[in-house]
């Protein structure tokens, strides 16, 4: 009978392997494909400036244009030209070397001028023109010159880079429609890129940080002209 011992070895052999194959792994991490996790890692890296259900964290400067939440969206408002300057919403927060995403949509308003814009490193100092907001402007532009994603120094130089040089991205921008920019701040150079599209490539510094604000620029409507930012997010480099 000895010749049974190989045999019940073999089996002994083949029950275990077969248990082995059973046994469920209880890392969680591996349940998740690893463009999952990478994905999932990116995305932490984001900021938020906008958390979805108020203001907080922002604070208004300048003109009487009005800002309120709207769903997923900041609704700015503008208020007639004879009574206001150009108003800003701006973050308490200041960032220096960042990649900023958002969407924005403008009424149209044929015949009256309506502009707006997104500041990047931008400021307002008691000691220069009693707080005025100056700084680095990407521009959102209506008007027939079509300089969206443009670099406006506002409050200080005006047009740096109008994309004069560039005529693919004038025509990048959509009337009436929902529009994505993206913007990449990295030490002295300030690149943009709207729908996509590269806009502006721009080497300046004068100012290294600041607030991020958007603008709602004074109008000759008199009727009330709505700029709309939604998904709203900023990365740190």
């Amino acid at each position: 009978m000895t010749y049974l011992k190989p045999l019940l070895c073999l089996a002994l052999f083949c029950l275990l392997f077969s248990n082995c194959g059973n046994r469920k792994s209880t890392d969680t991490s591996a349940d998740q494909p690893e463009n999952v996790q990478l994905m999932n890692a990116q995305d932490a890296e984001w900021e938020y400036p906008f958390n979805g259900k108020n203001l907080d964290g922002w604070k208004k400067m300048g003109g009487e244009a009005t800002y309120h939440v709207e769903g997923d969206m900041i609704v700015g408002t503008t208020a007639p030209v004879t009574d206001t300057s150009n108003t800003f919403l701006a973050t308490n927060k200041f960032y220096d070397n960042f990649i900023l995403e958002f969407e924005v949509i403008l009424d149209q308003a044929p015949g009256k001028y309506h502009n707006s814009g997104v500041q990047i490193r931008s400021n307002s100092l008691p000691d220069f023109y009693n707080g005025l907001v100056h700084g680095y402007q990407v521009e959102i532009d209506l008007d027939t010159t079509a300089r969206s994603g443009g670099i406006y120094d506002e409050g200080r130089r005006g047009w740096v880079h109008d994309l004069s040089d560039n005529p693919a991205a004038k025509k990048a921008f959509k009337l009436g429609e929902w529009n994505s920019f993206r913007v990449v701040a990295d030490g002295p150079s300030i690149r943009t890129w709207v729908n996509g599209i590269p806009a502006a490539d721009y080497v300046d510094s004068m100012t290294a940080t600041g607030f991020i604000g958007l603008q709602v620029h004074a109008t000759d409507s008199e009727k009330p002209l709505n700029v709309k930012w939604r998904n709203i997010r900023v990365k740190p480099l």
